[in-house]
């Protein structure tokens, strides 16, 4: 697993004139190097190093799928896996921190930092519905500790099956919908066998532009899968909007970021050529790094088009995490904070919702033309992209994504 840190200088990563785009230059970002007073925050430190799990979780899910569609609110999976450390001894409890990046913060409290970043994200009105939960085997003793600092820390209580196939099914299943507020339904199919300790995470997100889009200016148009082949999707589509944009030559990609309400954007990454592999894009994520990309965009106005997506995704990510050398986990851990019996991690599951239509602010904010650039710049998401979305206040990653082909996603 390698740990990416910012490997490019803000001042040198963007450049603001392609063929494609400009008719001349927009000057670069210049930033100084300068220590980032964002990482002073105990919470901000620690929402970037969830995040980097977040990021290297998504990347060895992606390896596995290179040519497939994914979104996924990993975040949910790295609350789980912190949540569940509480239970373990200090060997599986340093394994454990050691994949959060835990052992580069100075936060001796790292779990009541936790709780903070929890309560400032379901605080906010974000659009997002999240949950993580613990599972156990059927008729399970927990110490008692466990579950008290679980229900202090992270907001709920785990969850000891009954062995009644029925009920636990219609349990959880209550649980995951009534916490993310009836938009995340039948997370199970039904109960998985063999359960010893089972993870769950699961993500709806609904936002709303700050610059709504026109329904009547939506029509279909050519998704291109690669150069030879395209399909019909319904694209959202307006000109004169007010973005942050930049160019990334090593990447060879242009990045757009739009504003939510709520204090949360999302980013995308386009290739500039349609064959360009994403994998070079998905490799080189971090907090850090799109935190610092962040800060370099530029405000321009551009015509631009995104396609219409109602995305659910779910996955069994017990093998992925595996190869996040957090195999320990699921053959011999210590978990005997939690019980006496000798448990291991045989499921970790997820799902994700995502949707993104025209719906936008009624009263969006004036825009300051003087202070944006006028290039004729275009942007439009018509072959494969990336993208993620983030908390603006403290950078954590929401929910990130490739498309692939809009064709093969269903609501």
């Amino acid at each position: 697993m390698r740990n990416y840190l910012v490997f490019l200088l803000a001042s040198t990563i963007f450049s603001f004139a392609s063929s494609q785009d400009a008719a001349g230059e927009v000057p670069t970002a210049v930033v100084e190097e300068e220590e980032d007073p964002f990482y002073k925050s105990p919470l901000n430190k620690l929402a970037s190093s969830a995040s980097n799990f977040a990021y290297d979780l998504y990347r060895a899910q992606a390896n596995k799928n290179p040519s497939s569609n994914i979104f996924m609110s990993p975040l949910t999976i790295a609350t789980a896996l912190s949540s569940i450390s509480l239970g373990g001894g200090q060997r599986t409890q340093s394994l454990i921190q050691r994949s959060l990046y835990y052992d580069l913060l100075n936060d001796a409290d790292i779990h009541a930092t936790y709780k903070e970043l929890l309560e400032n994200l379901s605080s906010s009105p974000y659009g997002l519905k999240s949950i993580s939960r613990v599972m156990l085997e059927r008729r399970l003793r927990m110490r008692i500790e466990f579950v008290n600092q679980l229900e202090k820390f992270y907001g709920n209580k785990p969850r000891v099956l009954s062995g009644n196939t029925r009920l636990d099914l219609s349990e959880a299943n209550d649980f995951v919908q009534k916490r993310t507020n009836g938009k995340v339904v039948k997370f199970f199919p039904e109960v998985p066998s063999g359960i010893s300790v089972l993870l769950l995470g699961a993500a709806y997100f609904k936002g709303q532009w700050i610059h709504k889009f026109n329904p009547g200016q939506t029509t279909m148009r050519d998704f291109y899968i690669d150069e030879q082949t395209s399909v019909s999707v319904p694209m959202m589509s307006a000109s004169n909007v007010p973005v942050r944009y930049g160019l990334d030559s090593d990447f060879n990609c242009k990045i757009v970021q739009l504003p939510f309400t709520g204090g949360v954007s999302i980013m995308f990454f386009l290739p500039l050529k349609f064959t360009e592999n994403l994998t070079l894009i998905e490799e080189g994520l971090t907090s850090e790094f799109v935190h610092d990309i962040d800060r370099a965009l530029q405000s321009v106005t551009i015509t631009l088009s995104i396609p219409k997506l109602k995305v659910n995704y779910a996955a069994e990510l017990r093998d992925t995490l595996q190869e996040m050398k957090l195999k320990p986990l699921f053959q011999s851990p210590d978990f005997s904070k939690l019980s006496s019996k000798s448990l291991k991690l045989t499921h970790v599951m997820h799902k994700a919702i995502l949707e993104l239509n025209e719906d936008g602010a009624e009263n969006p904010p004036t825009v300051d033309i003087q202070a944006r650039q006028h290039f004729p710049l275009e942007f439009h998401l018509d072959h494969p992209f990336m993208f993620v979305l983030r908390s603006d206040s403290n950078g954590a990653l929401l929910f990130i994504g490739k498309v692939m082909n809009p064709k093969e996603i269903t609501g």
